[in-house]
C-alpha cells in the first residue's frame, strides 16, 4: 500500500469519517470544513480534516448544536493541521458547557418519573406540582425540566403548629403525713 496523500476525496472522507458525503457538503456550507477543488472541480479535503468531522460527530453526540461547534473550531488554525495543544485549549474551552449539559442530563434523569409541568396532568404527583395546570402561565413545554421550580405543594409547606389537645390532668400523688 502506498504513502497516503495529504489530500482526500469527499467520497473517501465520507467512508473513512462515518458520514454521508451529503453531510460533509452541509458541514462545509455550514463553515464547520473547507474543502479544495481538483482540476475537474471535485471536492478534495486535508487529511486532518478527518479528525474535525470526528470531532464534530462527537460534539454533536453530547448536544452540542452546529453554531456552538462552528465557534469552537473558528478558533483552530486552517492553514495547519491543528496541533495537540490547540485541541486541548478547545476542550478546556468546553468543560463548563459539557458539565452544564451533563447536570442538565442528571437532572433530567430524576425527574421524569415525576410531574415535569408539561400540561399533561397525568400523573399523581402533577395534582400537587401543577394544579390545574399552573404552570402554562410560565411559558410552553416541560417547564421543570426547563429550570421553573416547582410549587411546594400544600401538604408538605410548614404551617402554624396545630393546636395541642389539652392534656388530661396528672393525678396526684398520695403525699405521706
Amino acid at each position: 500500500m502506498g504513502k497516503p496523500t495529504d489530500q482526500i476525496t469527499i467520497s473517501e472522507l465520507a467512508r473513512r469519517a462515518g458520514v454521508a458525503a451529503s453531510a460533509l457538503r452541509y458541514y462545509e456550507e455550514q463553515g464547520l470544513l473547507a474543502s479544495n477543488r481538483s482540476a475537474g472541480g471535485h471536492r478534495q479535503y486535508p487529511r486532518h480534516v478527518l479528525r474535525r468531522v470526528g470531532f464534530i460527530r462527537a460534539a454533536q453526540a453530547v448536544g452540542l448544536a452546529l453554531p456552538e461547534i462552528r465557534d469552537a473550531l473558528a478558533a483552530l488554525p486552517q492553514q495547519r493541521t491543528p496541533t495537540r495543544a490547540d485541541w486541548e485549549r478547545l476542550a478546556r474551552s468546553w468543560q463548563p458547557l459539557i458539565d452544564a449539559r451533563i447536570a442538565a442530563l442528571q437532572r433530567l434523569r430524576e425527574r421524569l418519573d415525576s410531574c415535569i409541568g408539561c400540561g399533561c396532568l397525568s400523573l399523581k404527583a402533577c395534582a400537587l406540582y401543577n394544579p390545574q395546570d399552573s404552570i402554562a402561565l410560565r411559558g410552553p413545554g416541560a417547564r421543570y425540566l426547563a429550570g421553573d421550580t416547582p410549587p411546594v405543594p400544600e401538604a408538605a409547606k410548614p404551617g402554624p403548629a396545630a393546636p395541642r389537645a389539652p392534656r388530661a390532668p396528672r393525678p396526684r400523688r398520695a403525699t405521706s403525713p
